[in-house]
């Protein structure tokens, strides 16, 4: 006979923290309780140092925890431990391996199969253990030797199914570690874990390994998909979640940002809007890193936070570039309201260079942001396909921070026409574009804005120089023509720089 009333629903578990917090976020709040998980990865990809961080997070909040390994030995695991200054107090370990004694020939099997002898042995030994030390996180590893021990496929399946049951019955969350090293994936095993979520690792052609996550599944839980790139550090494993520029809906910042150089100002219109995203493009040489500097320095001298990533300068060259052109940086650096970093495209993912401008803006409050250069952030990511869409949501998301930000791109060529690796322009709020060009037997620089969507600006090419008394913006270059092909015609006597040298 049947019920006819509508059951009542549990209220679901709460979350419990997989030991890192970035990959709570991305799970999207954490662990339900309960559950079988499968960590897929090739060796090396951090299976066990994920496996020990959850179990870490569980003796702390003083629960019991078991990692029972099959392939490696309990000292492996304390050297892996030590690796990372873990001293895994709360953590036990068991160890279900053969012992040496399995070596001799008396210990050899005759009559039996050896996968019906040892599969039985390994099975009977870790349920009596679980049994004894009843835990509430298991990390079991590794399936693959499993695989080997039950011989057949089928045997395989049900032994998993078996173990999903056992472990369902008795309130503990188990994380399955699995190799890879069978010759093709299970998808019936797949569909036994409650979640999946698979580790790589893969080496660029120049530069260290580079490792990524992605969450291949997880019942009921809105997760974050895609890939979130990471790093194993002495300490463990650090995530480096994408960033998703939706979930996030401020006010927008109000107000605007000036350099403290009145031509530039000027020719911006007012100056730089809050929130917003420039891009300052031109030859190498032309004052673009000066220009993007002079926001920061302002924003520092205001009692504002600025932060500037250099891909191409050193901090030393910067600070003594700057000084010889009258702005002492290393006062706001001393205040901490100017943070400068040196970025090594070869060291540094590109999910973890977003992460840590985010975190910049998020964490430190900085208002104004510069990348120096996008050039240096290409070479970053040379393998990826992706980069203006990874760049979009980059500058969308500081943009709802409020957060200016300003990027230098760096064209190919010194006269005439020019060329860019990276084309940002259509994703940039504003554009400054800074020229070479030729008048009077002499090399001068221009200065002049293409686009600005928040607001008016001129439309007026003037001169850009740089000198020990610092950056002169001048009036309106009116006495030349084609000043942006690089070879301008003098057409007039009323350019003031004209008449100035003229004296």
């Amino acid at each position: 006979m049947h019920d006819t009333h509508a059951p009542t629903l549990a209220t679901p578990p709460a979350f419990i923290s997989s030991g890192i917090p970035e990959l709570d976020l991305i799970l999207g709040g954490g662990i339900t309780p309960n559950r079988l998980y499968m960590i897929e990865g090739i060796p090396g990809s951090g299976k066990t140092t994920l496996g020990l961080q959850f179990l870490q997070a569980g003796a702390r909040a003083g629960e019991s925890v078991l990692y029972i390994t099959l392939s490696e030995t309990e000292e492996e695991v304390r050297a892996i431990a030590n690796s990372h200054h873990w001293d895994l107090e709360g953590v036990q370990i068991l160890q279900v391996v053969p012992d040496e004694q399995a070596l001799l020939p008396s210990e050899q099997y005759t009559v039996f199969q050896p996968d019906e002898v040892e599969l039985g042995e390994a099975t009977k030994s870790l349920l009596s253990e679980v049994e004894r030390r009843k835990p509430a996180r298991v990390v079991f590893d590794s399936l693959s030797e499993l695989r080997l021990l039950a011989g057949s496929p089928l045997r395989y399946r049900r032994q998993m199914l078996g173990l999903k049951q056992f472990f369902a019955g008795r309130q503990c969350t188990v994380f399955v570690l699995d190799d890879r090293t069978a010759t093709a994936e299970d998808p019936q095993l797949q569909s036994i874990a409650h979640g999946i979520v698979a580790l790589e690792q893969w080496y660029p052609a120049y530069g260290r390994e580079r490792r990524r996550l992605r969450v291949v599944k997880y019942r009921g839980v809105p997760f974050i998909g895609g890939y979130h790139d990471f790093t194993i550090r002495p300490g463990g494993m650090v995530v480096f979640p994408r960033l998703v520029a939706a979930g996030l809906r401020r006010a927008a910042a109000e107000g605007s940002l000036r350099s403290g150089v009145a031509g530039l100002d000027e020719l911006l219109g007012g100056g730089l809007e809050r929130g917003t995203s420039t891009l300052v493009a031109g030859a190498p040489g032309t004052g673009k890193s000066t220009i993007a500097t002079c926001f920061a320095a302002a924003a520092a001298a205001a009692g504002e936070r600025a932060a500037m990533f250099l891909f191409d300068e050193s901090l030393a060259t910067l600070l003594k570039r700057m000084r010889g052109l009258g702005c002492d940086l290393q006062p706001h650096i001393d205040s901490g309201r100017l943070t400068v970093r040196q970025i090594d495209p070869a060291e540094l993912s590109p999910g973890e260079f977003a992460h840590l401008v985010a975190c910049t803006s998020r964490d430190e409050g900085a208002s104004v942001v510069v990348i120096d250069s996008l050039n240096g952030y290409l070479n970053a990511m040379p393998d990826e396909k992706f980069l203006n869409a990874q760049l979009h949501e980059m500058l969308t998301y500081l943009g709802q921070m409020g957060t200016t930000t300003l990027l230098v791109g760096v064209q190919q060529g010194l006269i005439g026409n020019m060329s860019s690796p990276v084309d940002a322009s259509y994703l940039a709020d504003t554009v400054v574009l800074m020229r070479y060009f030729e008048a009077e037997g002499m090399v001068r620089q221009a200065v002049s804005v293409l686009k600005k969507r928040s607001g008016l600006h001129e439309r007026a090419i003037r001169e850009f120089s740089l000198d020990a008394a610092g950056i002169r913006v001048s009036e309106p270059l009116r006495g030349f023509h084609g000043v942006l092909t690089g070879v301008p015609t003098y057409i007039g006597s009323d350019d003031p720089l004209v008449k100035e040298r003229s004296r």
